[in-house]
């Protein structure tokens, strides 16, 4: 499964939610330096959907705002949690 993502680091908080142009909106404290925010987005992201950060790989965008994060075995009831999520 391809989940498209729009991460804004250096953020207050860690959440996981809305929408921005179909991706869904990441928002994490870490630093986009040294691909801090990358391994923060795959926590933040891996707490919010169930499943473990390691699962969760940076395909397109490693350094770029816009991701595709990949999730190869996603588990039942995966998408209906993104729309939710989405939805904010």
């Amino acid at each position: 499964m391809r989940i498209p993502v729009r991460v804004k680091p250096g953020a207050r908080r860690d959440a996981v939610g809305g929408d921005f142009d179909g991706a869904l909106v990441v928002t994490v404290r870490a630093p986009a330096v040294n691909g801090k925010a990358n391994e923060a987005l795959r926590r933040v992201l891996a707490a919010a959907l169930g499943v473990r950060a390691r699962d969760l790989v940076v395909v397109q965008g490693e350094r770029a705002r816009n991701k595709v994060i990949d999730l190869a075995d996603p588990p039942p009831g995966t998408e209906e949690l993104l729309t939710t999520l989405r939805l904010g």
